[in-house]
């Protein structure tokens, strides 16, 4: 009987920490798409930002620009996160909407996919804004943040299969089952084998409660986009976003640093290892540093 407990033992250690594995391939794949996602469209805003008229007489234009795809770009990933998102709490940080017209945002909330319907409002947006010169660049560039849009699309969408597709029902059940069985025989053969009840007890209970740990771990990991302290933390994705977004709607990330080019110095390429803190408090202390605004004056 101990032997065929041996074998029962190893066929479900097998299966649990298959499980296992699986679970966790699930979440480091969600915690990466959801990442990669963000990336893409942040990028998308980033390079939209970059692409815009320097003419004053545009700056009107190209600042409304500017806010209304801020505010769609935030839309979007609050949707995407809200697609995939097991939470009670789904109601994510968003930029400000107050200007949206309310037939568009009831059109949003009934919309089979409002991470579509919001995509396609960008992809209207920068065409139109490539059609009033808001936008100013090569069309095989300005390609580029179509690409990016749709690749976060992608990605959202394989996201999305996590939540949707659980862990085989049968799997899990004969998993399950397999925990039960183990734990009626493990108490019976350890009964026997031991005659102190105290001893025999304690085996039992370490080897059940290894067995069940590795189980419930499985459990933990298996759907990432819950309430549980180990799934991902959504909302302070969403906040993340957000932060990143605005800063580059920021004076200071509209135009590069100025830079006073001296051939003496700069040509030499020297190296420090200072870092940005004590860079700064040295060109400070020394006199040698410009503040931007001095300079653009």
């Amino acid at each position: 009987v101990s032997d065929r407990l041996r074998d029962f033992s190893f066929v479900l250690g097998f299966l649990i920490v298959f499980r296992v594995q699986t679970a966790y391939a699930r979440w480091w794949e969600a915690g990466t798409l959801l990442q990669q996602l963000r990336g893409e469209w942040f990028n998308s805003f980033s390079s939209l930002l970059a692409f815009c008229n320097n003419d004053p007489e545009k700056w009107p234009e190209v600042e409304r620009f500017q806010h209304f795809l801020i505010r769609l770009i935030s839309l979007l990933y609050a949707n995407a996160l809200k697609q995939v998102s097991a939470m009670k709490d789904n109601a994510f940080e968003l930029i400000s909407i107050e200007g949206f017209d309310l037939d568009s945002l009831e059109a949003m909330i009934k919309a089979h996919d409002s991470c579509e319907l919001v995509a396609q409002w960008i992809q209207r947006l920068i065409v139109d804004a490539n059609t009033k010169d808001i936008i100013k660049i090569a069309p095989p560039i300005l390609s580029r943040v179509y690409d990016q849009l749709g690749r976060g699309i992608v990605r959202l969408n394989n996201a999305r299969k996590i939540r949707q597709f659980p862990i085989p029902f049968p799997l899990a059940q004969m998993v399950a089952l397999m925990l039960l069985m183990h734990l009626v025989v493990t108490v019976f053969v350890t009964a026997s084998k031991i005659d102190s009840a105290a001893i025999g007890a304690g085996f039992t209970f370490v080897i059940v409660l290894a067995f069940w740990s590795i189980h419930f771990i499985a459990l933990e990991l298996e759907q990432p986009y819950g309430d549980d302290p180990n799934d991902l933390p959504l909302h302070e994705m969403m906040t993340d976003l957000n932060q990143s977004l605005s800063g580059l709607l920021k004076p200071i990330a509209l135009s590069p640093p100025v830079y006073d080019y001296d051939p003496d110095r700069d040509r030499s390429l020297d190296k420090s290892r200072a870092d940005f803190h004590t860079h700064l408090t040295n060109q400070k202390t020394s006199g040698k540093g410009r503040r931007r605004t001095a300079k653009l004056a």
